[in-house]
C-alpha cells in the first residue's frame, strides 16, 4: 500500500526540512462506515504488556468501562449508519461483568470479534461462547493475541506465566468448536519473517488446530512500546501527496471508528492521543479526519489494518 521507497525515507530524514516543524498531514474521508469498534472495558486490563500502545493495564482507568446503555446506544446508531461488523476490544473485555449481555447485543445486529488475551475464558465461558458461535445468526469470532512460540519469547512481553495460561485459554475455545484468531505483534523481528511465521503454524497445528488462523500485526511505536524500544523519528510522519485513491480505500479508518465512555475516535490505535477525540458521540465522528498522529505512519508504511 505504501508509495514511499526506502529513498523516499532516506531523502526525508535527511532534509533541511525534516524537523520539528512538519508538512501538512493528509485529509482521509470516511467513505462509509463499515466497522464500529468499541472499548467495553476501557483501558483496564488484566495484563500490562510491554508493548501496549494504549498502556493498559491492572490500574489504568484512562477510559472507564462502557455501560449497556452506551453500547447499545453506539451498536443502534452503528446499524443506522449501515455498519456491517462490530469488534469489542479493551483492555481485556472479559473483565467486564456485562460482557455476556454485550455479546448478545452485537450478534442481534451483525458479525462479531472480540479481542482477548484468552487468559479469564474459563471452561465455563468458553462453553457459552461455543453456544453463541454454534447458534448466531451471524459469524461470532475470537482473536486471541500471544507474542511468541515459547514461554520465554512471549513471557518476556506479556509477563510470567502468560504464555501457558494464553494457551490453555485456546486450547478451551478449540474444544468448544471455536477456532480462534492467533494474533502476533511483531515485536521479535524475526517472528514477522517467513520461519518465524511457520514456527506459530506448527505451534498450534501440535495443540490439534489443523487449521490454525493467525494474524500479524507491526508495533506501534507508541504508548508502552515507545519505552520498551523507541519512539517514532520526526520524518515518519504522512505527509500531503503520500496518499494515492488506493491507499485512501485501503487505510481503515476512511471505513471505521471507535467508541470508548469517553467518546469517540478514528479508530482503535488513537484513543490515548487526546488530539484524536473527535467528540462525545459516534455522530461527533462522521467526518474527515487528517493523518497527522505517528501512528497513522505504521498503518499507511505497513499496510496495518486492526479488522481480522
Amino acid at each position: 500500500m505504501s508509495l514511499l521507497s526506502a529513498r523516499d525515507l532516506i531523502d526525508r530524514a535527511n532534509s533541511d526540512e525534516a524537523d520539528e516543524h512538519h508538512h501538512p498531514a493528509p485529509e482521509l474521508e470516511l467513505d462509509h462506515l463499515d466497522t464500529l469498534w468499541l472499548q467495553v472495558t476501557g483501558t483496564l486490563c488484566n495484563l500490562a504488556c510491554l508493548h501496549c500502545f494504549i498502556s493498559c493495564g491492572p490500574k489504568n482507568d484512562s477510559h472507564d468501562m462502557m455501560t449497556l446503555d452506551q453500547v447499545e446506544g453506539a451498536i443502534g446508531r452503528g446499524v443506522e449508519e449501515g455498519v456491517k461488523e462490530f469488534y469489542y476490544t479493551g483492555g481485556e473485555p472479559f473483565m467486564h461483568p456485562e460482557i455476556q449481555t454485550m455479546i448478545d447485543m452485537a450478534l442481534a445486529h451483525g458479525p462479531l470479534t472480540v479481542l482477548t488475551n484468552g487468559i479469564l475464558i474459563d471452561d465455563e465461558m468458553a462453553a457459552w461462547l461455543g453456544e453463541r458461535f454454534r447458534s448466531s445468526r451471524y459469524s461470532f469470532d475470537l482473536r486471541v493475541s500471544l507474542d511468541g512460540t515459547t514461554p520465554e519469547e512471549n513471557d518476556a512481553i506479556r509477563g510470567r506465566g502468560t504464555f501457558e495460561k494464553i494457551l490453555a485459554g485456546v486450547d478451551r475455545l478449540v474444544d468448544e468448536g471455536i477456532n480462534p484468531v492467533i494474533t502476533v505483534t511483531t515485536c521479535h523481528a524475526e517472528l514477522g519473517g517467513e520461519a518465524g511465521r511457520e514456527r506459530f503454524f506448527e505451534l498450534l497445528r501440535r495443540r490439534g488446530i489443523d487449521k490454525p488462523r493467525l494474524k500479524f500485526l507491526a508495533p506501534f511505536k507508541i504508548g508502552r512500546e515507545e519505552r520498551r524500544d523507541q519512539g517514532y523519528q520526526h520524518y515518519e510522519r504522512l505527509q500531503e501527496g503520500d496518499l494515492d485513491d488506493e491507499a485512501r480505500q485501503t487505510l481503515q479508518c476512511s471505513s471505521c471508528r471507535m467508541v470508548t465512555a469517553k467518546g469517540a475516535y478514528p479508530c482503535p490505535i488513537l484513543i490515548e492521543e487526546e488530539d484524536a477525540r473527535m467528540g462525545d458521540t459516534l455522530d461527533d465522528a462522521l467526518q474527515p479526519i487528517e493523518l497527522d498522529h505517528p501512528a497513522c505512519y505504521t498503518c499507511f508504511v505497513e499496510g496495518v489494518t486492526c479488522r481480522t
